[in-house]
């Protein structure tokens, strides 16, 4: 190439980054699509409606809450995968669960968590608890541990379905301690709850909300938080390395995500404007209200997360050989 094509393929590139560059600082030029993977009413979609809402202003422009429910949240996931990577359609994701069902459900989730997206932020963590029913001996973990290890296959943990955080966690708490626990699986945690109150089954690892009505009534006992860290509402229960279950931490991450290739200053504009949302203690008000602990993390820190995530459940599913519905 001679000098003079040379300088002008310099020429082009500098004046396309100056492009790219002008286009990313006028970022959002329109509305942004927030894909909610689960229907309106839970967790993910109250939580994504806070944030919508105070993206819009923050941003200047409206974040509009899309519910695509189905397959339990892969089909949403899979849409915002495949979504052009320009900012303007964003994921509202349950971390953990998408975590899993991406290595259980490989073939058809039609995403890969650590090569389909571009992570934004952590927003929210929603921690679990060890709960029985008030019948069973047990008002430690230690003692329930030993009830186990005294029957194997004898003690029955419910769990919201096949493949769900509180199907592996349990999974999870049985290698750690060299139990053999029977699993009995719902569709949803309200089932569950209700026969565990009912006593048709006796133990499950459970969302903090889901459980501490049913705990403050006295139907329910909290044997330790299933969290390196103490639950507010849940004062006096032992976290999991005081119950003993050292290396035990396991909650329900939520979090925003990109398309994969989305361009870095758009990233950075997005998690920027979460901190500022984030610290906001209305924000954290409405987060608490659905049981989740407002965070924030860069997006870098997000995808260690992630990857951390990953890997924790792809180990527990090998171990346990535990296979998608």
């Amino acid at each position: 190439m001679n000098p003079f094509s040379l300088s002008l393929v310099r020429a082009a590139s500098v004046a396309f980054a100056f492009v790219a560059a002008v286009a990313h600082a006028q970022y959002p030029e329109k509305p942004i699509k927030l894909v909610v993977p689960y229907p309106p009413g839970g967790a993910t979609d109250v939580i994504g409606r806070v944030m919508a809402q105070k993206l819009s202003t923050a941003l200047g422009q409206t974040v509009i809450v899309d519910n695509r429910a189905g397959a339990t949240g892969n089909l949403g996931a899979a849409i915002v995968a495949k979504e052009k990577p320009d900012g303007y359609t964003l994921l509202m994701g349950a971390l953990t669960s998408h975590s899993i069902s991406s290595v259980l459900s490989a073939a058809s989730a039609q995403f890969d968590m650590e090569k389909s997206f571009a992570p934004v932020a952590i927003v929210g963590r929603v921690p679990l608890v060890f709960v029985v029913n008030p019948a069973v001996k047990a008002n430690t973990l230690n003692e329930l541990i030993a009830l186990a290890k005294a029957n194997p296959g004898g003690i029955t943990y419910a769990s919201s379905g096949n493949g769900s955080p509180q199907h592996l966690a349990g999974e999870m708490f049985q290698r750690l301690v060299g139990v053999k626990l029977l699993h009995v699986p719902y569709k949803g945690s309200g089932p569950a709850m209700t026969d565990l109150i009912g006593g048709q089954v006796q133990m499950m690892i459970e969302t903090a909300p889901a459980s501490q009505g049913h705990v403050k009534a006295g139907k329910l006992r909290a044997l330790a938080t299933a969290t390196t860290l103490p639950i507010p509402s849940f004062p006096g229960v032992p976290t999991a390395p005081e119950a003993g279950l050292k290396g035990f931490d396991v909650s329900s991450m939520f979090g925003i995500l990109a398309p994969a290739g989305t361009p870095a200053p758009i990233i950075a504009k997005l998690n920027s404007a979460l901190k500022g949302i984030l610290e906001q203690q209305d924000v954290k008000d409405s987060m608490l209200a659905q049981g989740a602990n407002a965070t924030w993390t860069t997006p870098e820190q997000a995808t260690q997360a992630i990857r951390n995530e990953v890997a924790m459940w792809t180990q527990v599913i090998k171990d346990g050989n535990i296979k998608g519905d």
